[in-house]
């Protein structure tokens, strides 16, 4: 197979092992900077350039998109997925995992169990919102941070006030969500995949 693995940073450790793995199994992996991708969106042909020239057509591609580039990232991936090209992760799939409003919503709908989560646009619902989420000890978090970065526990329902509309001055958009104490110490982190695979 000829397979595409889009990727910033071709000299990372991780990026290196798939290749390797790759060609191991006899198949032929490239790793393209997805920022030095740049697209022909035409009806019936759409095409990808990099570094000046046409891509040859692929296999498979596989998304390696930091959050930091997500959008741009996957425009890209739906543009090889117009190609026909077989996505290890779809364009969908990532948009929703990086979006927690709306990861959240799916997992209810499913019927996951899930902290207490709020959400609303207006300040002056600070209050409200706090009210809802069943008051303090809070977790207030940014809507697009990763691996923990803006996450904010709140103790007290003055301090989750304080931090809700600083954050919502910013005009940056957060959930807010019931603290639930850890167990032991553990941290458990499941897949969308895997939540799936629970419910059957």
């Amino acid at each position: 197979m000829k397979i595409a693995m889009l990727a910033r940073n071709a000299k990372l450790y991780s990026h290196q092992r798939l290749k390797d793995a790759a060609e191991e199994r006899g198949h032929e992996l490239e790793i393209i900077n997805t920022l030095r991708c740049y697209m022909n969106i035409a009806s019936r042909r759409p095409e990808i350039f990099y570094n000046g020239e046409r891509l040859p057509v692929y296999d498979a591609v596989i998304p390696r998109i930091g959050a930091s580039v997500t959008f741009y990232g996957l425009a890209v991936l739906r543009q090889f997925e117009m190609m026909g090209v077989f996505p290890l992760n779809e364009s969908v799939a990532i948009g929703r995992s990086r979006d927690k409003l709306r990861s959240m919503q799916i997992l209810a709908r499913d019927g996951i169990g899930l902290p207490v989560t709020t959400f609303a646009h207006d300040p002056s619902q600070t209050e409200e919102v706090v009210k809802l989420a069943g008051g303090a000890p809070l977790v207030v978090k940014l809507l697009e941070g990763t691996q923990g970065i803006g996450v904010v526990l709140a103790d007290t329902d003055r301090s989750a006030k304080s931090v809700i509309e600083a954050f919502r001055g910013a005009n940056v958009n957060i959930l807010v969500q019931e603290f639930i104490k850890e167990a032991g110490g553990s941290d458990i982190r499941a897949s969308w995949s895997a939540a799936r695979s629970w419910r059957r």
